[in-house]
């Protein structure tokens, strides 16, 4: 953390401000947003506890991987949209998956 400064002094005073680090042997950390995955693989983990408020630290390269989000649509929203746009079930799901899963627009999409 400070460059030239014995480890073992370096824990005592964070100790003395009340903060704990604890390495965590992790051997692969992956995290989610709504459109890419990152993947860490062999990555340097430390949970750090201060005050009471647990954060962690991830050291690593990662690979990034765009996700592919698959809509599941229910064969009662499938019936609905069937039955109110007067069209076939494979038609149906088609554009409930177009309108992510949103029935109303997917009969509108359908009567127009």
């Amino acid at each position: 953390m400070f460059p030239g400064m014995n480890p073992r002094a370096m824990e005592q005073a964070m100790r003395k401000m009340g903060i704990v680090q604890v390495d965590i042997p992790a051997t692969e950390v992956l995290i989610r947003t709504k459109d890419k995955d990152y993947i860490f693989v062999n990555p340097q983990v430390a949970k750090v506890n201060m005050m009471g408020q647990d954060t962690y630290q991830v050291v690593g390269k990662a690979v990034e991987r765009a996700r592919i989000q698959e809509i599941e649509i229910s064969q009662d929203d499938i019936n609905t949209v069937v039955e109110q746009a007067n069209t076939d079930a494979e038609t149906a799901k088609k554009t409930l998956k177009e309108t992510k899963g949103d029935i109303a627009a997917a009969i509108l999409k359908l009567q127009n």
